[in-house]
């Protein structure tokens, strides 16, 4: 071909993929298969590969993700990304809806619609062709996540009408059945699993690879205009459902089940009906928005301080579901605590099937009074494993026993105690060679925030273990490539990447590997406090109850644990063999100043350009504490988008809050 048919047939392989991922994402009726689209797909990319001069941004193959960032650039919002009141009842939603109607003097038509539980973007055009997106952040700057958002399928890269420039905001969510199949895949692979779809689209956005955002499949609901007309000749449009449907008409998918209503009684009706329609969608939503139609009335009503007065969201409660507990399981975790496992009679809750819940321990299941066979209600907060609310006793059948928690361990058999620390509430098996504790801890031991041996999950873990491999962490270091690619599911690839993710941890360094030992009540800013005083392992060894105890986070329990530990000769002689393997028995963190000697901080919601690892990673380089929870000992909580509970709990308190800008100047104070 000339390089004439070489453009036209990468114009129309453009417009043949562009019309039939429409037709698959958008209207569910594919025309071809699944082979043909893919065959289409890599002749572009081949075409496109050969003759770069006639790339475009707006091509279906940068749905696939482009170069890797460094980072995410700041950007500032024209218009300003708000938020909106919440409401946590009909009666609120009627008194919003009678001040309103007050304010307006005449039957009010609103437009009610799903509040979809995601990541708020916004989306600029030129001249029909999508130029930029960022994140909400803090609604005046946010990150400019651009590449990534080209990966999602139901951002159109071109307009059906050339208009000039216009900016609409959307919500960003992953798909139920991505979210499952994504955990399914990060538990095989021993990765941590992530709670909900909002933090898992959340995470997926803000990936400095735009490959690994694609491969998580977002999609959108485009639900406002932010600037610009939605017509070539400029006009506006007099309502917000006018808007929509010419959004809609732009090749935007905006949100589903809207409805245009007036009248208290038919609003809180349509409110009721939206939440019952939730288990069954394939999106998550967490309430319904309510707000005037007419953008007329809506500059009549006017802006708060801080949100709009002419709209509200109603929030949902927390779904809840009536199953039947069939069994109680006992789980050993890594420091020998037997934890009681609900098994439940599968049911639909939030979206997915539940069939266990957590009973905490056996106090819970006495305080609650549950028994094996009861009625129970369930619930399921945001979190992977739901929680039993209560027995309903009155459907309990008569003389049912109470629930005893075994004397015996469950993995090994060995007799178990009452362990005295905390709040004597735990049980808990002390043979050193129990089988569950010893996969466990070699879990622990591999884990992000321990050692961050990538790839080394519980599933890898038990195989190797089972095959003779390994019988504790030590084992690791001696693995070979060989020991290990002829496993089942594994490979010499996976074998290769395994060791050199074992041998990269050799220089995790002291703060990693104290945490990665799994001593009782020593947790990862435990850990980072004793790195950061004693600096090297054989220093922490020889040190007594009150060396440890003098420490700020260490309290008289976390000392004696500590103490005991390296008192174990069986703790000694494992600490040698990892000395012999090479392991780093250093601190490998320095304090870059002591600007926040003796504060501690509190970080609640998104920040608009650091994670909260980051910005916790520089609170400690600056002799800073970082604390999980507000107390009157909090000097500051850095406060971002969607900040929660704790930003409640500070303001009671009159703690004082900060933002990031903030933040930043204190560092660079």
């Amino acid at each position: 071909m000339n390089k004439k048919e070489i453009a036209e047939r990468i114009e129309y392989l453009r417009s043949t993929l562009e019309y039939n991922s429409k037709l698959y994402y958008e209207k569910d009726a594919p025309e071809i298969s699944d082979y043909e689209y893919d065959a289409l797909f890599y002749e572009l990319v081949k075409l496109e590969s050969e003759n770069p001069e006639l790339d475009s941004p707006t091509s279906p193959t940068k749905r696939v993700g482009g170069k890797a960032l460094d980072k995410f650039e700041k950007f500032t919002h024209n218009v300003k990304m708000g938020s909106l009141t919440d409401v946590f009842s009909l009666d609120e939603l009627k008194d919003f809806l009678d001040k309103t109607d007050k304010t307006l003097n005449f039957g009010v038509e609103y437009s009610v619609e799903p509040k979809i539980d995601g990541l708020s973007v916004s989306l600029i055009y030129e001249n029909g062709v999508f130029v930029k997106g960022a994140t909400r952040g803090d609604g005046i700057v946010g990150e400019d996540v651009t590449e990534n958002l080209r990966t999602v399928r139901s951002i159109p890269l071109t307009l059906t009408e050339n208009l000039p420039f216009i900016n609409v905001r959307g919500e960003v969510y992953m798909p139920r059945r991505v979210f499952d199949e994504l955990n399914a895949e990060r538990e095989a692979d021993g990765q941590s699993l992530f709670a909900n779809p909002r933090n898992a689209a959340a995470g997926s956005l803000r990936q400095l690879d735009p490959k690994i955002a694609a491969s998580r499949k977002l999609e959108i609901f485009v639900f406002n205009l932010q600037e610009g007309s939605l017509y070539e000749d400029g006009r506006a449009c007099v309502t917000h459902s006018e808007a929509l449907d010419r959004l809609s008409e732009l090749g935007f998918t905006t949100l589903p089940f809207r409805k245009t209503i007036s009248g208290s009684e038919d609003i809180c009706r349509r409110v009721e009906e939206l939440g019952e329609m939730r288990p069954e969608l394939e999106f998550d939503m967490d309430g319904a928005v309510i707000k005037v139609n007419s953008l007329k009335d809506r500059a009549i009503v006017g802006e708060g301080t801080s949100t709009p007065k002419w709209a509200v969201a109603f929030k949902y409660p927390p779904e809840e579901k009536i199953t039947t507990l069939e069994s109680i399981s006992i789980q050993v975790g890594r420091t020998g605590v037997l934890t009681p496992i609900a098994n439940l009679t599968p049911v639909k809750l939030a979206g997915s099937t539940v069939s266990r819940a957590t009973l905490h321990n056996g106090n819970y299941i006495k305080e609650k009074d549950i028994r094996i066979g009861d009625k129970v209600v369930i619930r399921k907060a945001g979190e992977i494993i739901p929680e039993i609310v209560e027995s309903i006793k009155s459907e309990r059948a008569k003389d049912v026993p109470e629930y005893e928690m075994p004397g015996t361990c469950p993995s090994c058999g060995a007799a178990v105690i009452q362990d005295t620390a905390g709040d004597g509430t735990a049980i808990r098996c002390i043979n050193p060679v129990c089988p569950a504790q010893i996969s466990r801890a070699i879990v622990h031991f591999a884990s992000k925030g321990a050692m961050n041996i990538d790839g080394l999950g519980p599933q890898i873990v038990e195989l190797l273990i089972s095959n003779g491999k390994i019988s504790d962490i030590a084992d690791l270091y001696s693995l070979k490539a060989e020991d290990v690619e002829n496993l089942e599911r594994m490979g010499k690839k996976s074998a290769d990447n395994l060791i050199s993710a074992i041998e990269k941890s050799k220089s995790a360094g002291l703060e990693r590997l104290l945490y990665a030992l799994g001593i009782r009540q020593v947790g990862e800013v435990a850990a980072e406090e004793i790195a950061a005083r004693m600096q090297t392992l054989d220093a922490i060894i020889v040190a007594n109850y009150e060396d440890f105890a003098s420490m700020s986070d260490i309290g008289e329990i976390t000392a004696t644990a500590i103490v005991e530990f390296f008192k174990d000769e069986r703790v000694i002689g494992l600490i040698e063999r990892l000395r012999e393997a090479g392991l780093s028995f250093n601190a490998v963190k320095e304090k870059k100043s002591n600007i926040f000697e003796g504060l501690t901080f509190v970080l609640t919601g998104t920040l608009p350009t650091m994670t909260r690892d980051e910005a916790s990673a520089l609170i400690k380089e600056r002799g800073g504490k970082v604390s999980g929870s507000v107390s009157k000992k909090t000097s500051y909580v850095l406060a971002g988008e969607e900040a929660g509970s704790k930003l409640t709990k500070a303001n009671e308190l009159g703690i004082a809050v900060i933002d990031e800008n903030r933040f930043i100047e204190m560092i660079n104070q």
